[in-house]
C-alpha cells in the first residue's frame, strides 16, 4: 500500500483500521497510528534489530504472527505484542510499507521512492513498480475537481507466472 507520501499513506491506514475495527492484543493496534508519532528517533533495542532482520531477510509480506513465528523458529523470545509494537513504530516512522492481506496488515521493508506493489495473491511475491502515468492522471483528476494536497493508494494483485505454472 503506497501514497503520495509516508504522511498521506499513515493517515489513510489509521482511518482503515478504525473504519474496520482492528483492535489487537487488547488495544495494541497492529497498524500505524499517528498518534504514536514522536519526534525522537525510536529505542535501539535487542527486540527491534531482531524484528527488523526478520523483515530484511525477506521481500516478502510479513504478518505480526509470521514476524513472530520467524523469531520463534530462530530461537528468539521477543513477545507478541513487542512484535506488533514494534511493526507499528516502523510503520509510522516510514521504515517499512504496510499492505492488507486477507484479515490482517503485512509490513515489508521497500525502497524510499514512491511506489506501488504487484502482489501475487497465491504466494505474496511482491514487485514494486513505478507508475508516472497513474500519478499524472491522479493530479489531473483532483486538480479538474479542485482538490488540492491529494493522495492516493493502488493495490495490483494477480497471479506471479510462477503460480500460473502451477495452476
Amino acid at each position: 500500500m503506497t501514497s503520495t507520501d509516508a504522511t498521506g499513506e499513515r493517515s489513510e491506514l489509521s482511518e482503515r483500521q478504525s473504519d474496520a475495527g482492528d483492535d489487537h492484543l487488547g488495544g495494541a493496534s497492529s497498524t500505524p497510528n499517528d498518534d504514536t508519532a514522536s519526534s525522537t528517533p525510536p529505542r535501539r533495542t535487542r527486540q527491534r534489530d531482531l524484528i527488523a532482520a526478520v523483515l530484511d531477510s525477506t521481500d516478502q509480506w510479513l504478518t505480526a504472527q509470521q514476524v513472530y513465528g520467524r523469531l520463534a523458529t530462530q530461537g528468539q523470545t521477543v513477545g507478541l505484542a513487542t512484535v506488533y509494537r514494534t511493526l507499528t513504530s516502523l510503520a509510522t516512522a516510514g521504515d517499512v510499507d504496510v499492505q492488507r492481506l486477507g484479515d490482517e496488515w503485512a509490513y515489508r521493508r521497500c525502497s524510499s521512492s514512491h511506489h506501488h506493489h504487484l502482489t501475487c495473491r497465491a504466494c505474496g511475491a511482491t514487485v514494486e513498480v513505478e507508475a508516472p502515468g497513474l500519478e499524472a492522471w491522479a493530479d489531473d483528476v483532483a486538480a479538474a475537481h479542485g482538490y488540492t494536497d491529494i493522495d492516493h493508494v493502488v493495490e495490483i494483485a494477480g497471479l506471479c507466472p510462477a503460480c500460473q505454472s502451477r495452476a
